[in-house]
């Protein structure tokens, strides 16, 4: 898998190459949340400028702790893999913990991961430094009496599973235990003996929607197996302190960006243990058409793909017999709802680049309030159906969020 040659979409590019830019400008970029994980970098030239990316940490009450898994689905033989061999998955849980001191701050991506999502963009004879988040590897879980509830979480095409990190930080620091997937074949990601996974350009790989959706009910299995007291890892790699049976599977939802918001949608009409769904402007494309009736909740977070511009999204709408959400934030790009809105704005002070260069990057969106919407409004969601927290944010239109509209 590390020798092959990733097919990168023409988004996707740009998005690697402004990153890429930061880097040849001389500069070390790790995009880290946790205060004091490492040394604060400077570019040539350039005295005492700040170079080290930063996150946005959580504001939920509870530290993060996080711990990778290998997952392998035998119901699913892998054609690329060869004979004997079956669908590989790398997942990783964040969820609250306790004690985080000691326990070292996880990667937003494994550091031969990250290495080669940048040598796409060009730039692969840089040093590079790893990014970190605000999780702390192998911290030990906390449990504050009753079992936690589950999301799981897909990324979109071509990309990684910490790409939304901002959001799955901020759902464990409020008590929940968020599984993200790297869908092998359309991501970047490291296992553990070493392979470094790219995207494929191979058309037969298993890399549409629906194969994400399976993905994501086979880790549904995984929790499952977790909650009753199980390690579903393939290598049996010690799991934290109280991380078995603290998951609840009978509180679970499902989330995604983009082709993941798809897969959500597709993995929530099919399996009635995905008790809420939300899609962060998943564009509903799939062959055959999503169809069926939804009497569980779902949320759209729209932005480029909306009910009025694609009738994929508004075919999708028509199935949902529950309650339902449509929030749209004015000024919003197909990168708003995830770290891009954190990481950009940074990149642009860096380089100089006007107010004109960044919004064609992340959208006219005002990037503190995009962090705040999606800190927001998945947490209130997900309270409200797997907690039964009712929250008045979900009623309507909110004067902490005047970018935000309901969509009727």
């Amino acid at each position: 898998m590390s020798t092959t040659t990733p097919f990168i979409s023409r988004k996707g590019m740009t998005r690697r190459r402004v990153l890429g830019a930061a880097l040849a400008a001389g500069t070390a970029v790790p995009l880290a949340a946790g205060v004091g994980a490492g040394p604060v970098w400077a570019s040539p030239g350039t005295r005492g400028a700040p170079t080290r990316f930063t996150l946005p940490a959580p504001t939920g009450p509870h530290p993060v702790g996080t711990v990778p898994l290998r997952l392998v689905d035998r119901s699913r033989p892998d054609g690329i893999a060869g004979p004997g061999h079956f669908r590989e998955l790398m997942a990783t849980v964040w969820y609250p913990a306790r004690n985080v001191e000691r326990y070292p701050v996880a990667p937003w991506m494994p550091t031969g991961a990250f290495q080669a999502f940048v040598a796409d963009a060009g730039f692969g004879d840089l040093d590079l430094l790893v990014p970190l988040t605000s999780g702390r590897v192998g911290a030990p879980v906390l449990r504050p009496g009753r079992r936690l509830p589950v999301l799981v979480f897909s990324h979109g095409a071509h990309s990684h599973q910490g790409d939304h990190t901002v959001v799955v930080q901020e759902l464990a620091s409020h008590g929940y235990a968020v599984v993200t997937v790297a869908h092998q074949y359309d991501t970047y990601t490291v296992l553990p003996d070493g392979r470094v996974a790219v995207p494929l350009r191979d058309r037969s790989a298993p890399t549409l929607p629906g194969d994400f959706a399976a993905d994501l009910r086979f880790v549904l299995d995984c929790v499952e197996r977790l909650a009753a007291g199980s390690n579903p890892d393939a290598d049996r790699r010690k799991l934290p302190t109280g991380l078995l049976g603290a998951l609840d599977p009978r509180r679970t939802g499902a989330f995604g960006w983009s082709k993941g918001g798809t897969a959500t949608a597709c993995a929530t009409l099919a399996d009635e243990r995905i008790r809420a769904g939300l899609s962060l402007d998943g564009p509903m494309q799939m062959k055959p058409p999503l169809a069926g009736e939804l009497d569980r909740p779902f949320m759209m977070m729209s932005a480029e793909f909306t009910r009025a511009t694609a009738p994929e999204v508004a075919a999708f709408w028509s199935c949902l017999r529950g309650r339902r959400l449509n929030i749209e934030a004015r000024g919003a790009a197909h990168v708003s709802y995830g770290d891009n809105e954190a990481l950009f704005p940074q990149v642009a002070k860096l380089l100089g680049w006007s107010g004109r260069q960044l919004e064609d990057v992340i959208g006219s969106l005002d990037p503190g309030q995009a962090v705040r919407i999606q800190q927001a409004y998945p947490l209130a969601f997900f309270d409200e159906h797997l907690r039964g927290r009712r929250s008045h944010l979900l009623d309507g239109p909110s004067p902490a969020f005047p970018a935000v509209t309901f969509l009727p």
